[in-house]
């Protein structure tokens, strides 16, 4: 009796189209500081417009009616350049910024606060039916032109490195970056707004640059060795300056870049 109960209310709990399409439409002015007003976002953001036509052919697709979903799925391919395909399951205030090129699988799942850029892609590495496309925990954010492959396991509140290709699993709070993609810890003590979402995704950690910074200083290390032992005098002292040249002057902005 009481199962019965707690799924009677989990059912109730689940909000509505109407009210899920009014929270992707809410969630726009949280992470898009362009948008200006309703009308606005209504006629000119193709990520929204396929959104919205995502839950309406969703809806369908559940329903058995699989042409017309896979129909109106395709229609909303060519008013956007945003592919998703009616089965994948998408949770709420799900945003795509800029809206192109966007391409998410049948078997892809997705969590609430979820955001991703333009060139983002949710696909398969297998043509065997069953799973096969990725799942994003909530609170992920996926940086312009990411490719996430397989059925993988994305954790709540990673942030993907545009550009990046992933192809393993990433526990929760981490940050990827990288071909193929790296798991790297996030910075720090940072602070995340209250509804849990990060968009700097800009700020991400080089494992490669860190990587050689660390062999600079071994070599400037064996090079004080060498010339203790030759008698020499002592090479010039580099220290206090950036090592991580590859990010230029923005790594020294940020102590948790070094």
């Amino acid at each position: 009796m009481s199962e019965a109960i707690t799924m009677t209310a989990t059912a109730i709990a689940e909000p509505g189209l109407w009210a899920t399409l009014k929270e992707d439409l809410a969630c726009v002015f949280q992470r898009d500081p362009a948008a200006r007003s309703t009308f606005e976002v209504l006629t000119t953001y193709p990520g929204v417009h396929a959104v919205l036509t995502h839950r309406l052919s969703h809806r369908l697709w559940q329903s058995g009616w699989r042409f017309p979903a896979r129909f109106l799925s395709f229609l909303g391919r060519t008013l956007t350049n945003v592919d998703i395909h009616p089965g994948a399951t998408i949770g709420r205030r799900f945003f795509i910024d800029h809206g192109a090129c966007v391409v998410i699988g049948e078997t892809a799942e997705i969590g609430n606060d979820v955001t991703l850029y333009h060139g983002v892609t949710l696909g398969g590495t297998s043509w065997n039916k069953g799973k096969r496309h990725p799942t994003l925990s909530d609170g992920v954010v996926v940086g312009a032109g990411a490719k996430i492959l397989g059925p993988i396991i994305v954790g709540e509140r990673v942030r993907v490195g545009a550009n990046s290709v992933v192809v393993k699993d990433v526990p929760a709070d981490r940050t990827v970056v990288g071909v193929p993609g790296r798991i790297v810890d996030t910075r720090a003590g940072s602070l995340r707004p209250e509804n849990g979402i990060s968009l700097d995704h800009n700020l991400l950690p080089d494992p490669v640059a860190k990587s050689i910074a660390c062999l600079i200083e071994r070599i400037e290390s064996l090079e004080k060795e060498l010339a203790i032992l030759r008698q020499e005098p002592p090479p010039a002292d580099h220290s206090g300056q950036c090592q991580t040249c590859s990010a230029g002057d923005l790594c020294c902005e940020h102590e948790s870049m070094h």
